[in-house]
C-alpha cells in the first residue's frame, strides 16, 4: 500500500491538468480499495461536474443524484461528511436513488468529500457490487486518498486559473497595441476603451479583446 500511495503521488504530481489528475485518482481507488468502480464529481458554481469515472455505471448514478438533488454524493458535498450506504436493498435514506442504484448491480457505495481550507473542491465515489464491501480499514485508505486528491485537484485549478489569467492579460494588451496603433493613442485610453466596450456589451474583457484580435473590430454596442 505504501507503494501505491508513493507512486500516486508521483503521477498526480504530473499530470497535466485536472481531468487528468482525477483520472489518476480513481484509477488508483481500484487498486487500492475493494471497489469495482470509481468517480470523482468536482464541486462548480453550477453543477457539479465530473471529469472523471471508470465504469458509466458511475456516470448514471452522479446523474441521478445530479438531477434529482438527492442521495450520498449530494449529502457529502453539502455537508462535507463521509457516508456509507451498506447495502442498497436495505438502506432507507434515499429510496428512490436506492432503488436505481441497486437495479444497476451496485450493492454499497462510500462517498468521501474532497476538501481544502477553503472547502470541498469536490467528492470521491467509491462502488462495490458487494453488500458491505468497505469496512473501516476501506474508509482509511479512502480518507488518504482523497486528501492526495484534494491537494492536486486544488493545485491543477490554481494553476488552470493563472493559465488563464496569463493568457488574458496577453490578450488584452495584443488588443490595447492595435487600438494604440490605430488610433494614436496611449495605453490607458486603450485599456479604458476595451473596459468601455466590455461593460457596454456586457462581455467579458478577455472576450472583447480577443474579437479585436480576430476581426479587427470592437463588438457592436447595443
Amino acid at each position: 500500500m505504501a507503494d501505491v500511495f508513493a507512486r500516486l503521488a508521483v503521477e498526480l504530481h504530473e499530470s497535466a491538468g485536472v481531468e487528468e489528475t482525477v483520472q489518476t485518482v480513481v484509477e488508483f481507488a481500484l487498486q487500492a480499495l475493494s471497489c469495482s468502480h470509481a468517480g470523482v464529481a468536482l464541486a462548480t458554481r453550477g453543477r457539479p461536474e465530473v471529469p472523471a469515472v471508470t465504469d458509466p455505471v458511475v456516470g448514471e448514478i452522479y446523474r441521478w443524484q445530479m438531477e434529482g438533488g438527492q442521495g450520498p454524493l449530494v449529502e457529502s458535498m453539502r455537508q462535507h461528511s463521509t457516508l456509507v450506504v451498506r447495502d442498497t436493498a436495505t438502506d432507507g435514506r434515499w429510496p428512490d436513488w436506492s432503488a436505481k442504484v441497486l437495479s444497476l448491480g451496485v450493492r454499497s457505495v462510500l462517498d468521501v468529500p474532497l476538501t481544502t481550507g477553503a472547502g470541498t473542491v469536490g467528492v470521491l465515489g467509491l462502488y462495490s457490487v458487494t453488500r458491505d464491501a468497505f469496512g473501516v480499514d476501506d474508509e482509511a485508505i479512502a480518507h488518504i486518498l482523497a486528501r492526495h486528491a484534494s491537494i492536486a485537484v486544488a493545485t491543477a485549478r490554481k494553476e488552470a486559473s493563472l493559465t488563464a489569467a496569463v493568457d488574458a492579460r496577453k490578450l488584452v494588451g495584443q488588443a490595447m497595441g492595435i487600438l494604440m496603433e490605430r488610433y494614436d493613442i496611449d495605453s490607458d485610453r486603450a485599456f479604458a476603451i476595451l473596459r468601455r466596450y466590455s461593460q457596454d456589451t456586457n462581455t467579458k474583457l478577455r472576450d472583447v479583446a480577443n474579437q479585436l484580435i480576430s476581426t479587427r473590430r470592437l463588438p457592436k454596442q447595443p
